[in-house]
């Protein structure tokens, strides 16, 4: 079964653990993501598009992602009550413009109905640990110009904008991102 963490450190919250994701998880995950763009992303991407978003077709991408093989490591978050309640992806860099040597936070998501309760904070903890081990020495993310509840968990979580911001197009409209970085120190010797 792959690797699963719980850690006695302040990041991460009690009850919660992390696991490498399974096919058997994709359903969760899909549901977790399309929950989670809607009640985020509202007001700030198309309300068409989000009303669009199919937690069936999202699974069906997660399955065939994740059975392609190497690339991102994907990861979820479980409680006691509940056996996904978030989900990590990261892997390396694709911003030709970032620090070489760079991890990339591709996603992170928590269910809408689990926001602070520390899932979303230990699924980044454990995603920045696992970098780290993997040798990266920074992680970079793209989030939401206007997504102030997210750019706050990133910035507590000590990443900040380095300046690069682009838009991409959602459902007919330029929605602008902004990238935020930060070092990942080296693993604790001992």
């Amino acid at each position: 079964m792959g690797r699963v963490t719980t850690r006695p450190d302040p990041a991460y919250a009690p009850g919660v653990l992390i696991r490498d994701m399974t096919l058997a998880d994709c359903a969760a995950v899909a549901e977790i993501r399309v929950r989670g763009w809607r009640w985020a992303y509202a007001g700030l991407i198309p309300q068409a598009y989000l009303d669009a978003m199919d937690v069936d077709e999202d699974a069906e991408r997660r399955r065939v992602r994740l059975t392609a093989g190497r690339g991102p490591v994907h990861l979820v978050a479980g409680a006691p009550d509940a056996a996904v309640t978030g989900w990590a992806c990261y892997g390396p860099c694709r911003d030709g413009s970032a620090q070489p040597g760079s991890a990339e936070l591709y996603a992170l998501y928590v269910h809408p109905d689990r926001t602070g309760t520390g899932t979303g904070r230990t699924l980044l903890a454990e995603v920045t640990a696992r970098a780290r081990a993997d040798g990266f020495a920074a992680m970079s993310l793209w989030v939401l110009k206007e997504n102030t509840r997210a750019r706050r968990f990133y910035e507590r979580a000590g990443f900040r904008p380095d300046g690069a911001e682009e838009a991409f197009d959602t459902g007919g409209a330029m929605v602008p991102e902004v990238r935020y970085v930060r070092t990942l120190s080296p693993p604790a010797v001992g």
